[in-house]
Order: structure tokens, then sequence, then C-alpha cells
């Protein structure tokens, strides 16, 4: 009886209500409906969704520049402190003993780094190098105060509190300099032309009984180093009392002295002068001894047989 109302329901209105009653409600297009209406919920964006249709991105917050600015000063700070340790120092020039290559007040960059990978002194350069023997005893202190202890501590300053020294290497080990009277210096027999970097009116020695003489050995492990200024400089040549006999160990060597960055006027590199190109090695003097030495022999192993053969021819003569 149903399905004839039913029948006959649809018969009456047409094809569009045929197979189901008018006011039942259609259970696929509920379901239609409400899943349409779940899955467009899902797809709206949703407050903080940074999903394919969000054009917005978020923005980042900046930090800002008071508070990154400690950690750039700590930065500066570590790197200024490692370049000093291992790659470059400032030293001031106290004195006039290097003048006229260096004037007083001079700053000088000195390379730290090459020594770390074993490298030694070498004849010419200036070096810097650690008080070795109380040379400086005497001298005025300097007292920073702290602004300037910290400066120097980390290399941004002019070291005020070691005593160092800075002179030119003129011997290395193994080496025999000697100087008599006005010179000039000799480097195992070697004349030097030091007219380049000697102090103008200055001679190369000096004339006197308590170091301006001299000729020594130097060990291995060891420099030899006299300033340019020779008659205003109390080097290795006045420190022969010493323990070191006025020698310097290469251990206290800081390092060499590449530029002179202060004052701007005065700019420019200390490089090795000439003369220091010559082959001045104590093996070339030893083998130019051994060279001279054959003849010498074969002169010594001749002479005696020229003296046997006269002596036998005369009597083969008188006979």
């Amino acid at each position: 009886m149903g399905d004839v109302a039913v029948g006959a329901r649809s018969g009456h209105d047409g094809e569009e209500h045929r197979g189901r009653p008018v006011d039942a409600p259609d259970p696929a297009t509920d379901d239609a409906v409400t899943s349409g209406s779940d899955s467009a919920a899902d797809e709206r964006p949703q407050p903080g969704d940074d999903g394919p249709g969000d054009s917005a991105p978020k923005q980042k917050t900046q930090r800002s520049f008071w508070k990154e600015l400690p950690i750039l000063i700590g930065i500066a700070l570590v790197l200024a402190l490692l370049i000093k340790t291992f790659l470059v120092q400032a030293f001031s020039i106290p004195s006039d003993s290097m003048q006229n290559t260096l004037q007083q007040g001079d700053r000088v960059l000195v390379d730290k780094l090459t020594p770390w990978f074993g490298s030694e002194p070498e004849r010419g350069e200036v070096v810097v190098f650690h008080d070795p023997a109380q040379w400086l005893a005497g001298e005025p202190t300097a007292d920073p105060n702290a602004i300037q202890t910290f400066l120097s501590w980390i290399g941004l300053m002019p070291s005020a509190e070691e005593k160092d020294l800075i002179k030119r290497v003129i011997g290395v080990g193994g080496d025999t300099v000697e100087c008599k009277g006005t010179g000039p210096v000799k480097v195992n027999g070697k004349a030097l032309s030091e007219s380049a970097y000697v102090y103008p009116g200055n001679t190369p020695c000096t004339v006197d009984d308590i170091g301006g003489q001299f000729k020594v050995k130097v060990p291995e492990g060891y420099i030899w180093v006299m300033g340019d200024h020779r008659q205003n400089s109390r080097d290795s040549r006045y420190n022969q009392d010493d323990k070191y006999h006025g020698m310097v160990p290469v251990d206290e060597v800081v390092g060499r002295a590449i530029v002179k960055a202060w004052p701007l006027n005065r700019w420019g590199t200390l490089p090795v002068p000439d003369t220091f190109d010559q082959d001045l090695s104590a093996r070339s003097a030893a083998s130019t001894a051994l060279s001279a030495a054959p003849q010498g022999l074969a002169l010594a192993g001749v002479v005696p047989v020229v003296l046997w053969r006269r002596r036998r021819i005369a009597p083969a003569e008188t006979r």
C-alpha cells in the first residue's frame, strides 16, 4: 500500500519526485551538503596557518641593534686578541737606537705568524725581542692606565709594560761577526755595505774598548743584533758580559717588524737591505778554504818529489 502511494504521488508530480517521498530528505544530498560544508570549513585559512593559500607570510621579528651590539663587540675583541697572539702586534719605538730607519714614537707592526711555523730570524731583518738579560736595566718603566693596559692586552695599542727591544739582525747561528777600527762589519769574512741604513755620520764600528771592537762566533739558536744608530745603541756589542755574551736567544724573538704603520706620513715597509743578498753563509767561507786545500796539498806533495829527483840527477851528471 505504501508502495502504491509512493508510485501515485510520483506519477502525479512528475519525474522530479519519482521513486521517493517528497517530504523525505535525500540522504545523499544531506551527506553531500554536510561533507561539502566540512571540507570548506577545513580549507578555510585559520589564524597563524601558513598554508599555500596564505599570500602574506609571517615576518620574523628582527633583533634590536642594542641587543646585538654586545655580541659584535665580543666577537671583535676575540678576533683582536687572536690577531695579537698569533698574527700581528703593534709596538712603539721608545728610543733613537734605530734611526733613521725608525724614529722615536713610530709604530711598527710585527709579524708573529711565521715563527709559529718554525721560521727563524734572518740577517738584515729588523726584529722585536724580549729583553734577554737585563739590557734595559735602569731604563724608565712606562706606567699605563687601565684603558691603555686593556688595549695593549688585546693588541689595539702598542705594548706598554713588556720590556722589548728592536734591533737589526747582523749574524745568525754559525756566523763569525767582527769589526775592527771604524769598519766595515764583516760576516764570515764578507764586508757589509751599510750606508743605506746606518745613521748618517756614524761609522759601522765604534773605536772603544767596551764592545765597539769585536770578533764573535754566534752559537746555534742565537742571533747577534745591532742598532742602525751605531753610536747610540746599546746592542749585542755592549752586552757581551751577560749570561748570553751579548747574543739573543731565538726563543726570545717576538717577530719581524714588517711595516711602519704610524704616523701615516712615515708609512712604509722594512725590507732586508741589498747587502745581505750576497752569500754570507759560513759554509761558503769553508768551501772556499776547502777548494784551496787540494791545491796546497798538491803543491806540498810535488816539492819533495822534485827535490828527490834533483838529488838523483846530480850524482848521475858527475859520473
